[in-house]
């Protein structure tokens, strides 16, 4: 569609060569969340949010590693100490090669790691005997765990389900907010050729009626005063249409640039011809809301966060760590040699750090984690307030808004119609300059406030979608295939 759109604006083109566009108001949006800078922005953070999801489930499964060294040549003077205890300096002159293959597996219900790990050692002696030895590890299983401390694992597999929903729903809030921005640019270039146009024809009305006028003051029907009065409006309706153009064109290059569009285009937006009707009852929205929203899963995030501190910091008052090795080791002149006659391979390993005189620094951090967590509740329950209150005043205004633009289409229709009824009432000499006026004036009032109407009314439709999530013409969810999207180019 956009394609068509963009394809259509080159044909249209004017002798000047500027492109006539022709838009309407969901074409502006379709365009605005695909090629605005804002849709581009969201987009992007998805995409960092989806990666680091993707890293935290690569993180969960196992992970294989091979780690070789081949070669390794030394020729050098090392010291060695003799069975008397008496060091000396001695030559080496060798090659080593060695690898190893860890299968890797986090643990996430103790916070451990449980590794398996194969490898092979090979030394050759370039000098003296010249001979090559072997030592193979077939197997060895090592756990890494620490005893007492928090458990990053575990609060990672709460927290960062719940971050990743939460970048899901503020992308799709974001392209609501997107739209959102493009019913404004559009509806403010909207008004500012609406102002145009009526400027235009308060000038051309102005200076038939002027003519007329002249015509009516050479036969003494009207004072010289209304005469004056008649070329005083073609002069106020010159100034007009002077700013009116100015502002158009300052409105143009806004959504030309919002949309990421030539410069040379020249949009030609038209009055939205109807808005869907909806009864939205806030009991229904705030539960779509509390649902859909990034907001509860933000609270609930910053929640987990602040719970994490509080563990960490406790965690932290002690550290206890245990290391445990079992497998088997073998040694040979031979390669096959290093594989027989294996001896079994033990380490284990307990190292702890307790603060005996801190003078409460650690105590103080706990502390300070606890206050920090006690404030993001206490935060947490007020923007909860907020936001609910927010929702609700939005409904009322949407509910409300569709009768206000009801009302403004049909007083615009009928100002319209008094305006004709009065110009042609005029020419035949039967109302005054001043009453043709005053029609003329609530004419383009009624007009400027149903455009503005409109514009409220789609303005608080999008923000209901950016709030809800929900799209209330088809009653169905706004979803997004993430996959599909965070892959595009």
């Amino acid at each position: 569609m956009l394609s068509a759109l963009l394809l259509r604006a080159g044909e249209d083109s004017t002798a000047g060569g500027t492109r006539r566009l022709e838009l309407s108001l969901d074409d502006a949006i379709a365009m605005a969340r695909v090629r605005s800078v804002d849709a581009a922005a969201a987009l992007d953070e998805l995409r960092t949010a989806y990666w680091e999801w993707r890293s935290f489930r690569a993180a969960q499964l196992p992970e294989l590693t091979f780690e070789a060294t081949a070669p390794a040549y030394s020729r050098e003077y090392t010291p060695y100490m003799n069975d008397r205890g008496e060091y000396s300096f001695v030559r080496t002159n060798n090659l080593q090669a060695k690898g190893s293959l860890t299968l890797t597996q986090n643990v996430a219900l103790t916070g451990g790691k449980v590794a398996l790990t194969t490898s092979l050692d090979f030394l050759r002696q370039l000098d003296g005997a010249k001979n090559n030895r072997f030592m193979s590890i077939p197997v060895a299983v090592t756990l890494t765990q620490p005893l007492f401390g928090v458990n990053t694992q575990r609060w990672d597999r709460r927290i960062e389900p719940v971050r990743y929903a939460e970048a899901k729903a503020a992308f799709l809030s974001a392209t609501e907010d997107v739209a959102g921005l493009a019913v404004d640019y559009y509806f403010t270039l909207l008004m500012c050729r609406e102002n145009a146009e009526i400027a235009r024809q308060n000038l051309e009305n102005a200076r038939a009626l002027y003519t007329v006028a002249q015509e009516k003051r050479e036969m003494g029907k009207i004072s010289r005063n209304d005469l004056l009065q008649m070329e005083l409006n073609v002069l106020d309706a010159e100034s007009d249409l002077t700013d009116t153009r100015s502002d158009l064109r300052s409105a143009m290059f806004q959504l030309v640039a919002f949309l990421d569009l030539d410069g040379d285009v020249e949009i030609v937006p038209d009055v939205p011809g109807g808005a869907p009707h909806a009864d939205i009852v806030y009991a229904d929205a705030l539960d779509r809301a509390l649902a859909n929203n990034k907001f509860v899963k933000t609270m609930l995030r910053r929640q987990l966060d602040a719970d994490y501190e509080v563990a960490r910091a406790k965690g932290d008052m002690r550290a206890i760590n245990l290391f445990v090795q079992l497998g088997y080791t073998g040694a040979d002149a031979t390669f096959g040699g290093a594989y027989e006659r294996l001896r079994s391979n033990q380490m284990a390993s307990v190292g702890f750090s307790i603060p005996l005189v801190d003078w409460g620094r650690r105590r103080g951090r706990v502390k300070v984690a606890e206050s920090n967590r006690r404030v993001t509740e206490s935060m947490v329950r007020r923007e909860t307030m907020n936001f609910n209150q927010s929702l609700f005043v939005l409904v009322e205004r949407f509910d409300n808004q569709q009768q206000r633009l009801e009302l403004a289409r049909r007083a615009a229709g009928i100002a319209a119609q008094r305006y004709d009824t009065n110009v042609k009432t005029y020419m035949i000499g039967m109302l005054s300059t001043l009453e043709l006026n005053d029609s003329r004036l609530s004419k383009d009032s009624s007009r400027r406030q149903y455009i503005s109407q409109l514009h409220l009314f789609w303005k608080y439709w999008y923000q209901l979608r950016s709030l809800t999530l929900h799209d209330y013409e088809t009653g169905t969810d706004i979803e997004a295939d993430i996959e599909k999207l965070v892959k595009m180019q």
